[in-house]
């Protein structure tokens, strides 16, 4: 019965661990997901910019397997190179091993207040509020967390029985490597079982072979994921996980000198699980990183690409579903979500086609633009036939859809007789834009393929907090639009030659991806119009 109790008492600590770092997580994404994600995606075009911004992004989420799944997105978009996406995720190992270091420094005592004004600022309105209360109470539940789980394997550390067992796996160190791989897999977090090393007492050897376990298990949960994603996905977390798998091995058999060499050194000592932990990764970094150009291309040899398809008619609008205006509305909003996906595509494409100075990703955007005028009115057709059976409700789940099919028409409009043009005379001109107007239009490329995505979701769930997050977002992007016209002048009045050159062509821009921004937002308003929180004008009340 007392080990029974035990068991429980560590596996409601770890839960609460989990549940901490998921609390983290959802707060960062509500509170600055989308700088998150633009900054993750500008600031990879180095290998130092790169790891930089998959730690950081890391220490936002509190989760290398979110940022692995957030890259392979980017890379499924051809927004970040194979070989720096890697890079990426080096970083991210990096991130969560500073994570440990950062919870493991005895900062429990903060945790009330943590808590407290976590809560205080949840209770807030504004996004940002909201979310950096919720991060902040997570945080303090992964310092509570920590309390329990040493209180939790106190019994342990003098039970005549767990010695024996880690007696055992002392002698068996492949053994010990496969169980803690197994025990960071099914927690889906590699902190989650480092921290549960850490509260051990363990000879130096063992230790750093759990360690090594946890970050070999920590990259499986991507590789699940990723299995039915795309194949640059798929090529990204291998890899990553091929990379730990390396490190594991080589160290393995060096896991009792690394140990009493890590011991003998002057480290903050925060426990030989957290040190070993950060050691490993930063070497781990530092000996792939030069090497990721062969890692990636040994991949693409291994996962070659899918043979193309041609295009497909709309498998969703079922003609016999019309008599049944429930199936009828669900299938046409999946269509409307996949006209969707060929808009980001667009997106993608004309963004690639900007900072490689190159027309060719343009012609698949142009097909893509007859797909996408073609399924729209093929929604159109269908809704005008939905059965007369339908009520109020359905009829005006109809109109939403043909609204936001509406707006993504526009916007694909807008993509190919717009942005694509503009980039096509970039090209065809050779023009040149200044380092800070390419970085401000390229980030504001990267802002509204965020909004699609975020406007996507709010179609298929209508849920109304991320309806508001995304008006709120329009704001920033507005105010984003106008402070980079504002710097352009700026650089205009200062006589810079690249700024002349591409002044025309910088404001078009700007002007399109805002134009864009407006018409995605538009999928917020009936939802919010529902609530009543949307205002008649903008005008202010006197």
């Amino acid at each position: 019965m007392a080990s029974l109790l035990v068991i429980f008492q560590i596996g409601g600590a770890v839960a609460l661990l989990l549940f901490g770092l998921g609390l983290v997580r959802d707060g960062v994404t509500v509170a600055f997901g989308i700088r998150l994600k633009t900054a993750l995606g500008l600031g990879t075009r180095t290998g130092p910019r790169a790891f930089l911004a998959g730690l950081v992004a890391t220490l936002g989420l509190q989760s290398s397997t979110s940022t692995a799944l957030l890259t392979a997105s980017f890379l499924e978009r051809q927004l970040i190179a194979d070989r720096m996406a890697q890079i990426v995720l080096l970083g991210a190992n990096v991130g969560t091993a500073l994570t440990a270091l950062v919870i493991s420094l005895g900062l429990d005592a903060i945790a009330p207040v943590l808590l407290l004004g976590g809560f205080v600022a949840s209770r807030r309105t504004s996004p940002l509020a909201t979310g950096s209360g919720r991060a902040l109470i997570g945080l303090g539940l992964m310092l509570l967390s920590l309390s329990l789980l040493e209180a939790a394997t106190a019994p342990l550390r003098s039970s005549a029985e767990m010695q024996a067992f880690l007696h055992m796996l002392d002698g068996a160190w492949p053994v010990a490597l496969i169980f803690a791989a197994g025990l960071a897999a099914v927690c889906s977090s590699s902190l989650a079982a480092v921290m549960l090393v850490a509260s051990l007492d363990l000879p130096s050897g063992l230790c750093v072979v759990l360690v090594l376990g946890a970050n070999l298990g920590g990259a499986i949960p991507p590789v699940l994921v990723s299995a039915k994603s795309a194949i640059a996905a798929r090529r990204l977390t291998l890899g990553n996980l091929c990379v730990r798998a390396a490190g594991c091995l080589c160290l393995l058999p060096f896991a009792g000198p690394f140990g009493q060499l890590l011991q003998a050194l002057p480290l903050p000592f925060t426990g030989l699980a957290v040190e070993a932990h950060l050691v490993f990764n930063i070497l781990l970094a530092l000996c792939i990183a030069p090497f990721t150009g062969p890692l990636t291309r040994g991949l693409e040899r291994l996962l070659p690409p899918p043979e193309p398809q041609g295009d497909t008619p709309p498998q969703w609008l079922d003609e016999a579903a019309l008599e049944q205006p429930l199936l009828a509305l669900a299938g046409a909003g999946r269509q409307a979500l996949a006209i969707g996906d060929d808009i980001a595509r667009m997106l993608d494409l004309t963004r690639l086609a900007f900072s490689k100075n190159d027309t060719t990703p343009l012609t698949e955007v142009a097909a893509l633009e007859n797909r996408v005028d073609l399924r729209q009115q093929q929604v159109k057709t269908y809704l005008s036939r939905l059965g007369q059976s339908a009520d109020e409700s359905e009829r005006r789940r109809a109109i939403t859809i043909l609204d936001y099919v509406i707006n993504l028409e526009h916007v694909g409009d807008i993509i190919e007789k717009g942005l694509a043009a503009n980039v096509r005379k970039k090209v065809g001109l050779q023009l040149r834009f200044s380092d800070a107007g390419y970085q401000e239009l390229d980030g504001m490329f990267l802002m509204t393929t965020e909004t699609l995505r975020l406007a996507q979701t709010i179609f298929m769930t209508r849920d109304m907090e991320l309806a508001q997050q995304l008006v709120q977002q329009k704001v920033e992007i507005r105010n984003r639009e106008r402070q980079s016209a504002q710097r352009h002048l700026v650089r205009l009045r200062e006589g810079q030659r690249n700024a002349q050159e591409t002044s025309s062509l910088h404001l078009d821009l700007l002007r399109d991806l805002k134009r864009i921004t407006a018409h995605l937002v538009a999928v917020a308003h009936p939802i919010l119009d529902e609530e009543g929180l949307l205002i008649e004008s903008r005008l202010r009340n006197h």
